[in-house]
C-alpha cells in the first residue's frame, strides 16, 4: 500500500509546477514513508510515496517499461501477479521485484481489460506516451479497498489530478469527486468504465442456491492465504470478535503451512514474494476492561500468537478526533467513532515494526452481521440490503480501515472482500443467512467453521487441526467495533459533542450546514472540524453517512447497543 498523485495534461509549465506536484504529493507521504519518486514527462506529472511491502529491494515506483513510454504509479497489492506473468505473450523484461509492475506489461498487451484481470486491492494510474496524445488510464479495485480521488479545475478542464486522498487535491482543484470503485478511467473519452460486473451486483436478483458450507469454508481460507504475500513482519488484527478471530487463527494455520513448505525445500516461498515469520503477532485496542480486550485475550491465547494488548484513555481518544477526522477526510459519525482507537492502535504497531495487518471488515455487509438486520421484512429485502452495504463498503469501513492504518503507514488487508470469496458467498440464498430471536446473526459463517456442526463438512485433515476457535468466541454476539473497546467510548463522545455545541448552534444547523445537515451535536462537532481543515464545497461530495434501515423500525444511532436485540442495548 502507497500513496499515488498524478496530473495528466497540466496547462501550464509541467516542470515549473514539478515543486509544487512535490509538495501536494508530501502531504499524503504517511502513507509511502519508505521512498518517493516523481516523473515529468511532457506535460504530466507522476509521483508516488512508497510503503514497501513486496519486492522491498526494486520496487520503487513510477514504474516505467524499458523505454520510458509507458509509466506506472500504483497503490496496493496484485495477489495474482505470477499467474498474469505466465499469461503474457511476449513476455517484456521486468524491471522490478514488485507485484505491481505486472500491470504495465499486460497493458501493453490488453489494454484496459487488465483491470478485469487483478485480483488484488489497488489504485493506480499508468501513462502511455506512445501516441501522438498521451493517454491516462486509471482504475480502482472492484470494492474500493484502497482510497482513491479525482479532481478538475472548471477553467482548464482537460487537466485531470488523481491522488491516493482528498488533502492533495483541496487546494489545487474547484471539482472533486471519489474515483467509483470497479471503474476504471480513461482520457480518450474522459469517462469512467465500469469493469467489475459480477452477477450478485444487481439488487434486484435474489440468488436461489443453498449455502455450501466446506466451499464457503474453503474460499475464506484461501483469501487469507494469498494476503500472506508479504516479505515483512505481519499481523492480525483480533477484537476477539468473531471475523477478526476467525481470519487470525486462518492465518496462523496457513502460516505454519508456509513455514513447513519452506523447511521442506519443496517450494521456493521466498520467490512468491511470501516469507514466513515465525510466529504472527496480533493486536488488540481498547479501554481498560474493554469487551474486546478480554475477548482478544482468549483468543490470542489460544491461537498462541504473540499478543500485544493496547489500551488508550478516553482524554486520549478525544483528543486524537480533530487529527482522525482529517486523515479519514469524513464528518461520518459511526466511521470516526470506530476509526479513533484504531487510529491509535496503528500507532503503537508500526513501532513494533509490523507493517501489514490483516483485519476483518466486510463480513457484516457480506453476511447481514448488523444488528438492525434482525428487522429485515424479508428475505428479500435482507438480501438487497446486504449487496447495498457491499457495494457502499468504500465510504465507511474500507475508508476507515485503509486511512486510519495508512496515516502510519501500515497496510491492511481485508480478505473477507476477495472477489473470489465475494462470488459464493454473495450467491447463497438470503434464506440461508437470516437472522431472528432464535438465531445469530452470520449463523451461516458460523456454522461452517464449526467443528460440531455435521453440514460443515470438514475432512480428516482439517479436523485433526482442531476447532478454528473455541466455541464462545466462535458464536460470540456482534460487537460494532466502536462499542466493543469499550462502552463508555460512545457516551464519552455524545458528552464532549454536548459540551462543546450549544442548543443555539444546533437550532441553526440547518443554516450553517445546508448540506447533508448534522441531525446531533456530536455530528455537527465533527462536521464543524471537518470543514476546518477542508473548507471547500467540492470536498463535501465525497461523503457518505453510515445509517441503519429506520425504516425497518430500529434505531438510526449506528451503535449497535441502540438496537433493542444487544445484550447490553441502551435503555
Amino acid at each position: 500500500m502507497c500513496g499515488i498523485f498524478g496530473v495528466y495534461n497540466y496547462y501550464g509549465d509541467p516542470h515549473a509546477f514539478r515543486q509544487r506536484a512535490l509538495d501536494l504529493s508530501k502531504r499524503i507521504r504517511h502513507r509511502g514513508p519508505d521512498w518517493s519518486g516523481c516523473v515529468v514527462a511532457d506535460n504530466n506529472i507522476v509521483c508516488h510515496e512508497r510503503l514497501a511491502i513486496v519486492g522491498i529491494d526494486t520496487g520503487a515506483q513510477p514504474l516505467t517499461n524499458e523505454d520510458e513510454s509507458i509509466i506506472l504509479t500504483v497503490n496496493g497489492e496484485i495477489y495474482n501477479h505470477r499467474a498474469l506473468e505466465r499469461e503474457l505473450k511476449n513476455p517484456s523484461k521486468f524491471m522490478t521485484h514488485s507485484d505491481c509492475e505486472v500491470i504495465l506489461h499486460m497493458y501493453k498487451e490488453i489494454g484496459s481489460e487488465v483491470c478485469g484481470k487483478l485480483d488484488g486491492m489497488f489504485s493506480w494510474a499508468l501513462l502511455d506516451r506512445r501516441g501522438e496524445k498521451s493517454r491516462l488510464l486509471a482504475a480502482r479495485d472492484p470494492i474500493g479497498i484502497t482510497t482513491l480521488y479525482i479532481g478538475r479545475i472548471t477553467a482548464h478542464p482537460e487537466t485531470v489530478f488523481i491522488a491516493s486522498e482528498l488533502k492533495s487535491l483541496n487546494d489545487e482543484c474547484d471539482q472533486i469527486e471519489e474515483f467509483p470503485p470497479g471503474h476504471y478511467f480513461d482520457s480518450t473519452d474522459g469517462q469512467f468504465h465500469r469493469y467489475f460486473k459480477p452477477d450478485w451486483w444487481d439488487p434486484e436478483r435474489i440468488p436461489t442456491a443453498p449455502v455450501d458450507y466446506p466451499h464457503l469454508r474453503q474460499s475464506l481460507v484461501a483469501a487469507v492465504r494469498k494476503r500472506l504475500m508479504a516479505e515483512v513482519p505481519y499481523g492480525v488484527l483480533l477484537s476477539g470478535g468473531l471475523d477478526s478471530s476467525l481470519i487470525s487463527s486462518i492465518a496462523v494455520r496457513e502460516a505454519a503451512r508456509i513455514s513447513a513448505v519452506a523447511q521442506s525445500d519443496t517450494e521456493d516461498v521466498d520467490s512468491r514474494g511470501t516469507r514466513y515469520f515465525p510466529r504472527i503477532h496480533s493486536f488488540a485496542v481498547g479501554l481498560p476492561g474493554a469487551p474486546d480486550l478480554i475477548a482478544a485475550r482468549k483468543v490470542a491465547k489460544f491461537l498462541k500468537t504473540a499478543h500485544h494488548e493496547f489500551t488508550y484513555t478516553v482524554q486520549e481518544g478525544l483528543d486524537a478526533v480533530a487529527d482522525v477526522i482529517y486523515h479519514l477526510e469524513t464528518y461520518d459519525v459511526t466511521t470516526i467513532r470506530a476509526s479513533t482507537p484504531m487510529y491509535l492502535m496503528s500507532r503503537k504497531i508500526k513501532a513494533t515494526g509490523v507493517k501489514m495487518v490483516l483485519s476483518g471488515e466486510g463480513s457484516d455487509e457480506v453476511f447481514g452481521g448488523y444488528l438492525y438486520f434482525h428487522y429485515a421484512p424479508t428475505a428479500s429485502e435482507f438480501h438487497k440490503e446486504t449487496v447495498k452495504r457491499v457495494q457502499n463498503l468504500h465510504t465507511s469501513d474500507c475508508l476507515r480501515a485503509n486511512k486510519s492504518t495508512m496515516a502510519w503507514g501500515l497496510e491492511a488487508r481485508v480478505p473477507f472482500l476477495d472477489k473470489e470469496f465475494l462470488q459464493v458467498a454473495m450467491n447463497v440464498r438470503p434464506q440461508d443467512k437470516l437472522c431472528s430471536k432464535d438465531v445469530m446473526e452470520k449463523a451461516i459463517i458460523r456454522r461452517a467453521f464449526d467443528v460440531d456442526f455435521a453440514d460443515a463438512g470438514f475432512t480428516s485433515e482439517e479436523l485433526a487441526q482442531g476447532p478454528y476457535l473455541p466455541r464462545d468466541v466462535l458464536w460470540r454476539q456482534k460487537e460494532q467495533f466502536s462499542d466493543g473497546v469499550g462502552y463508555s467510548w460512545i457516551d464519552s463522545l455524545k458528552d464532549w459533542a454536548a459540551s462543546r455545541v450549544s442548543d443555539e448552534q444546533m437550532a441553526d444547523a440547518s443554516k450553517t450546514f445546508p448540506h447533508d445537515t448534522p441531525d446531533t451535536k456530536e455530528a455537527y462537532l465533527y462536521r464543524q472540524i471537518f470543514e476546518q481543515h477542508f473548507p471547500q464545497p467540492a470536498c463535501l461530495q465525497s461523503v457518505v453517512r453510515w445509517i441503519p434501515r429506520t425504516d425497518w423500525g430500529c434505531s438510526s444511532d449506528p451503535s449497535g447497543r441502540a438496537q433493542k436485540i444487544h445484550e447490553q442495548a441502551y435503555e
